[in-house]
């Protein structure tokens, strides 16, 4: 199970079971140095006029999780890349692309949300997890309009388009009006509420038993 999704189940009342092994693995990570329960997520508004984005292993899966936009893209503001195996992404990208490691969730969330704007350049992949983390964050937005993106982010809370000017033009926008990052990054952060938020994220997953066996909520 997805680190993001479990931490989104150990917040309602159901008790789970997560597997641990001494050398962990893709079966045995437990809690992988999660800090739950947690707290809610601060809205920061960035300090610093760089962008971020939140890529798992940004070299190995290249297109499919959208690293060939970051060079272009880092002409318009550098790009702070967070993630598993981004510690030597400056090796291969070019561009003011710096690579800043896999981070405890607590540090990560502080430290993505000093930047102005999050970067969201997956091509291939499903509704990112770190896309929604970021809108929580109160971050405006600049994704590519592939998967599910254009239907998660409103247009008052960022860009989303597949012309490649457009989204280096709104990072450009956000990096040098921070007035403006903030009030859509207040939007991106209602809509995320609203939509994923974890209140309709458990009344939905609660109600999902009672639909497949019939004998009502828990």
């Amino acid at each position: 199970m997805h680190g993001s999704w479990t931490t989104s189940f150990v917040h309602e009342p159901h008790r789970y079971l997560l597997p641990t092994l001494p050398e962990g693995g893709p079966l045995g990570r437990g809690r992988c140095g999660r800090p739950w329960p947690g707290t809610d997520i601060p809205a920061i508004y960035g300090e610093l006029p760089r962008a971020a984005a939140m890529i798992n292993e940004p070299v190995r899966r290249g297109r499919i999780t959208g690293t060939d936009p970051l060079t272009p893209l880092s002409g318009a503001a550098p790009i702070d890349v967070f993630g598993i195996g981004t510690e030597d992404l400056h090796r291969h990208v070019d561009g003011d692309v710096v690579g800043c490691g896999d981070l405890l969730t607590a540090q990560l969330h502080d430290e993505v949300a000093r930047r102005r704007v999050y970067v969201h350049t997956a091509h291939w992949t499903s509704l990112g997890l770190s896309l929604i983390e970021a809108m929580h964050m109160g971050m405006p937005v600049v994704a590519v309009a592939a998967t599910e993106a254009p239907a998660a982010v409103p247009r008052t809370a960022g860009v989303v388009s597949a012309d490649p000017e457009v989204p280096a033009a709104a990072i450009r926008r956000f990096v040098h009006e921070p007035e403006v990052a903030a009030i859509c990054g207040k939007a991106a952060r209602d809509a995320a509420g609203a939509t994923y938020g974890l209140d309709r994220f458990h009344g939905d997953w609660n109600r999902l038993p009672a639909d497949v066996t019939g004998k009502g909520s828990p």
